[in-house]
């Protein structure tokens, strides 16, 4: 273990780390016939300590911090990010609630949706319900289906068209 930082340290990307994560990892002449790893760490006393490992060990740290990275960004894109405030809360309980009618009339359209799915050739169902339901996309459907993405696309606009006719009667 060496005390003392390496030289000559390679530039790699800035990433984003959790508060937690007590490493850093760096190269030192990577383009070079023999690069070097290395792992930053604080020990107990505070003290930065460098230490040299492994491209193994170095591409396995590498494969934490994106793993890490990757979850920073899925928690940014899908979880809630706002401040919960007396005013928002206000807004969302001065909300009116559905009246029955309304709630019976959201079913009834759903029933009908259902009841104009079902009456879809089989094979139109089968895709139109893997693209919407299923989230996949048109690729992926034509891989599993073992034809071009361009007949899952027509036959699921052709699934659409059937249950406009249906629902709107044209």
């Amino acid at each position: 273990m060496a005390d003392s930082h390496p030289k000559n340290l390679d530039p790699r990307p800035k990433r984003r780390r959790d508060e937690e994560n007590p490493y850093e990892i760096y190269t030192a002449g990577i383009n070079t016939a023999h690069p070097h790893y290395f792992l930053a760490f604080t020990d107990g006393s505070k003290v930065k300590r460098w230490m040299e490992i492994d491209k193994t060990l170095f591409d396995t740290f590498n494969e934490f911090e994106l793993d890490d990275l990757s979850f920073f960004n899925e928690v940014d894109r899908h979880y809630e990010q706002s401040e919960v405030t007396e005013a928002t809360l206000n807004r969302r309980a001065a909300k009116p609630q559905e009246s029955v009618e309304e709630t019976v009339s959201q079913r009834m359209e759903v029933d009908k949706l259902h009841q104009a799915i079902a009456k879809l050739p089989e094979k139109q169902r089968r895709r139109l319900v893997l693209y919407y339901f299923g989230e996949f996309t048109y690729e992926q459907i034509a891989a599993m289906e073992g034809c071009k993405f361009q007949v899952i696309a027509k036959s699921i606009k052709t699934a659409e068209k059937n249950l406009k006719k249906f629902l709107i009667g044209g």
